[in-house]
């Protein structure tokens, strides 16, 4: 993806994460108290608000992504950026329905999450570490 297109899918990727916690903060908690036992409420309810923080997190790292590749083009930042990507979806999203659901199939694939997220850290530290100082804007 070019420059642009990471910044503008990481902001978007914010937005939906403030209004996924808003909604986790302000109708999510109700519902899961009327659903379920208080200790499984509130257990699934810090399952929501780690989705949506982590969430958060990755698409301000998605957007710096972006502006990096404003700098120099580089597949190891495209990299990162389809990692955080891919950690969002596998991590986050599924932590999401989990928390709704408590579908125990999604257990083992929250850590590819993760991993996608660390992996996607140390790419975008390699890439920013590659870009020569004739790169930089002055």
């Amino acid at each position: 993806m070019n420059p642009k297109s990471w910044i503008i899918f990481g902001a978007f990727s914010a937005a939906v994460a403030v209004a996924l916690g808003a909604i986790g903060a302000h109708g999510l908690e109700g519902w899961l108290e009327k659903n379920f036992e208080p200790s499984i409420a509130t257990a699934r309810m810090e399952n929501w608000q780690t989705a949506a923080q982590y969430h958060r997190f990755h698409a301000l790292g998605i957007m710096v992504v972006g502006f990096l590749l404003q700098r120099d083009r580089s597949r190891i930042l495209n990299a990162s950026g389809w990692l955080m990507v891919l950690g969002t979806i596998l991590f986050s999203g599924l932590l999401y329905v989990y928390s709704v659901t408590g579908s125990k199939w999604m257990g083992p694939i929250f850590p590819l999450g993760g991993l996608s997220y660390i992996v996607a850290w140390v790419l975008l530290a390699i890439g920013a570490l590659r870009q020569t100082e004739g790169s930089l804007p002055r």
